[in-house]
């Protein structure tokens, strides 16, 4: 219970129907349930990209205006968005908060240390659409995608098989067909 003005009144919480989190705010429980939903309600009307929440695509959006609002005032490099001020802050103060159980690496950035926990658990949570196969991390994900859009200009004369670098290929005939150069 809350007091104001000498009046009690209970505190309102409304809770998600499908995984029982709770919001002091409709609105906010609203956006969150776009979790469960997969809507997407708003689209960036320059790139056309979606959002489950209207402030998301406002951050988005800096992206085409360049929009920069937050500067740290050591290096006066800067930001779009709040929490990269205050994850890069740290690389002048050596704050490194987040911890691994598994080993004690430490990490500025929480993002960096569950992406670092999948070396421990194996888990490869980026799957490639194309193909099926799974990644550790997502930059791995998008350099892989490439083997499915970049054309191939590179063919062993051996085989016939095709690859985006020339250097994938000579690996290829070193090791595959025998070949020399």
């Amino acid at each position: 219970m809350k007091q104001h003005h000498g009046i009690r009144t209970v505190e309102r919480t409304y809770c998600c129907d499908v995984c029982n989190k709770r919001f002091k705010k409709r609105g906010n429980l609203k956006v969150h349930q776009h979790v469960h939903t997969g809507e997407r309600p708003y689209r960036c009307d320059v790139c056309n990209v979606t959002f489950s929440a209207r402030s998301t695509l406002k951050l988005h959006q800096r992206v085409h205006t360049g929009e920069r609002p937050y500067r740290c005032d050591v290096c006066n490099k800067t930001f779009s968005v709040r929490c990269n001020l205050k994850i890069h802050q740290r690389v002048h103060t050596g704050e490194r908060p987040y911890g691994c159980d598994v080993c004690n690496i430490t990490f500025s950035a929480r993002s960096t240390l569950k992406l670092h926990q999948c070396a421990h658990t194996g888990e490869r949570p980026y799957r490639c659409v194309v193909c099926n196969k799974t990644f550790s991390y997502r930059s791995y994900l998008k350099v892989h995608q490439h083997v499915h859009t970049v054309e191939r200009l590179y063919r062993c004369d051996g085989c016939s098989k095709t690859f985006n670098h020339k250097h994938v290929l000579k690996k290829h005939i070193l090791s595959c067909c025998n070949q020399q150069s």
